[in-house]
């Protein structure tokens, strides 16, 4: 039950560095078989075996959270103890103790599995738990539940979601983050309803292969928990939880360590052909849920357990189900075995562990790699405002589309000139208004000059009327570091907000003007082509605009707020 046990090199034996796992299998076996021979190994680690037993002490009590003094480059260990020998036992004490923690976190998504259930309420489950995967990606369950909870009411059913547009999608992920999850969901939902007559595939194979936006998680899970399909999953809490369970410390990203972890995922969903008894791991009682062991509540508490109990940082052990078979809670713990005995054949050892320098915990799974630092970017971004001289309180402000591609696709943003030079002197910053402006409105455009005395108010021509910094605003994506300028642009001319260019002047393929009305005394709150609009100051923040443009808006309202008294 505890796997093949591992033995320890004595200590002048070569340290085997691995790189990657082509050359471990070359390379390592070479240096095994040309340093010792097999018989020879098992009498070195014999002998420090018995050397460490005479001089461990007898009241050592070491938490298994703490450093165990136990060296992980110097375990030599088989390949088979990176697989999980006794899955059935190890199944029925994972559900017995999902069984009491499944509605503890009030997830309205979670629901008991019924295979009772028709084609139709499947799918309708299918949807549900499609919407709730998405929204969990890189985000915690108490930020996600009154997401959920809006969307379902805005979007019961996967036909709503297919009826809608990416604005209405985007205004309820608003503050959510990562909005290509939205746009993907979207996409997926339009894609299920025009071929697959409303509901997302019975299998996570098909469901892969067809549905844009899902991958291999989230197919295993939607399929698993809704469609009772025997699949695998792997996110990062399973991820981490099986790599402690396993103590495998190898690349978390290579192929070779995910086939193992996957493989290892498969084993515990997949039941063996003669189930194991509940009632053997250690508990007279069982329960409807852990008899039946239905897939999508194996896969549901694996990722439960790595949630909750095998976090990144102090984990909590000691509560762990599964800690009576977890080799690298064993091997923390100076009171417990660490399978020193030999493995059977020196052909059979693992070339994929890399060396664990000095002391370690359980946290020293998964094997930590180095983060790529964000590159640094800075936008000069441009609040642009334009205000009728005999109504100076009707304020409007021009806003641009994204792309619907990339990042923050499809959101809302003030125009900006991206990715500029950190040289990039304030005269020279002051300058870039113009060019975009020149781009996006009909009428002319006046360039800006600090000391005119004169603005034009011509219905034809437009006045660049003053141009104020507002400061620095830092927002971090998960690979870029970026560094927001806004300046805060004011903008003379004309009784209306200033026509956006249309037809064969129009910049970047921006069609033609719409009209939308939109307050609620009737009167127009956007005026606006599809890829830019001029939107009232009372509804600029109700736009659909990341995070980061949203810290801009209010530093800028700060700005006017404070030095003019505006609204």
């Amino acid at each position: 039950m505890m796997g093949p046990k591992r033995r320890r090199l004595a200590p002048s034996s070569p340290r085997i560095k691995r790189k990657d796992v082509s050359d471990c299998e070359d390379s390592g076996d070479q240096a095994y078989t040309s340093s010792y021979k097999e018989t020879s190994l098992k009498r070195k680690s014999q002998k420090q075996n018995k050397r460490r037993h005479k001089s461990k002490p007898d009241d050592d009590t070491l938490n298994p959270r703490t450093k165990s003094g136990l060296t992980r480059d110097n375990i030599l260990h088989s390949k088979s103890a990176h697989l999980i020998q006794s899955p059935g036992v190890v199944r029925a004490a994972l559900l017995r103790w999902y069984a009491g923690v499944h509605g503890s976190r009030g997830m309205p998504w979670r629901k008991s599995y019924d295979p009772s259930l028709g084609l139709e309420d499947r799918a309708q489950r299918a949807y549900e738990v499609w919407v709730s995967e998405i929204m969990l990606q890189q985000t915690q369950v108490a930020t996600v539940i009154p997401y959920y909870t809006r969307w379902m009411e805005n979007f019961p059913t996967i036909r709503d979601l297919a009826a809608t547009n990416i604005d209405q999608v985007n205004a309820l992920w608003k503050g959510l983050g990562y909005y290509s999850r939205a746009s993907r969901l979207l996409a997926g939902a339009q894609k299920a309803v025009a071929q697959y007559g409303g509901r997302l595939p019975d299998n996570a194979k098909d469901m892969e292969a067809n549905i844009p936006g899902i991958g291999r998680y989230s197919a295993g899970a939607i399929s698993s928990i809704a469609y009772g399909e025997r699949v695998p999953v792997v996110d990062g809490n399973v991820h981490r939880l099986l790599s402690r369970f396993l103590a495998l410390h190898a690349p978390p990203k290579a192929k070779a360590t995910l086939d193992i972890l996957w493989d290892a995922a498969a084993a515990m969903v997949e039941l063996e052909k003669s189930p194991v008894d509940c009632s053997t791991a250690n508990s007279s009682e069982t329960t409807p849920i852990e008899r039946t062991q239905y897939a999508g509540d194996i896969n549901q508490a694996l990722i439960e357990l790595g949630s909750t109990i095998c976090k990144v940082r102090d984990p909590g052990c000691h509560l762990c189900p599964l800690r009576p078979w977890c080799r690298a809670y064993a091997e923390a713990s100076p009171g417990l075995s660490k399978r020193t005995d030999a493995i059977p054949d020196i052909e059979d050892g693992c070339s994929l562990c890399e060396p664990l320098d000095g002391l370690f915990d359980v946290t020293a799974y998964p094997m930590k790699i180095d983060r790529k630092k964000p590159r640094e970017e800075m936008d000069i971004v441009n609040v642009i405002e334009w205000s009728s001289s005999t109504r100076p309180d009707d304020r409007w402000f021009l806003m641009v589309r994204r792309p619907e591609g990339g990042l923050l696709a499809g959101l809302y943003e003030f125009p900006t000139s991206t990715n500029v030079s950190k040289a990039t002197s304030c005269a020279a910053q002051t300058k870039f208004p113009h060019t975009l402006l020149s781009g996006l409105l009909a009428p002319t455009v006046l360039p800006y000059n600090k000391g005119q005395q004169t603005i034009s108010t011509s219905l034809e021509c437009l006045q660049i009327k003053s141009i104020t910094a507002v400061g620095d605003v830092v927002h971090v994506f998960s690979h870029i570091k970026k560094t927001y300028r806004p300046q805060w642009v004011v903008l003379a001319g004309g009784e209306t907000p200033p026509a956006l260019k249309c037809g064969n002047d129009e910049p970047s393929g921006i069609p033609k003007l719409n009209l939308i009305d939109g307050g609620d005394d009737g009167s127009s709150t956007s005026l606006r082509p599809r890829g830019a609009m001029w939107v009232q100051l009372k509804e600029v923040a109700n736009t659909n605009m990341g995070t980061g443009v949203v810290k801009v808006w209010n530093l800028t309202k700060e700005l006017w707020e404070r030095d003019v008294g505006g609204t």
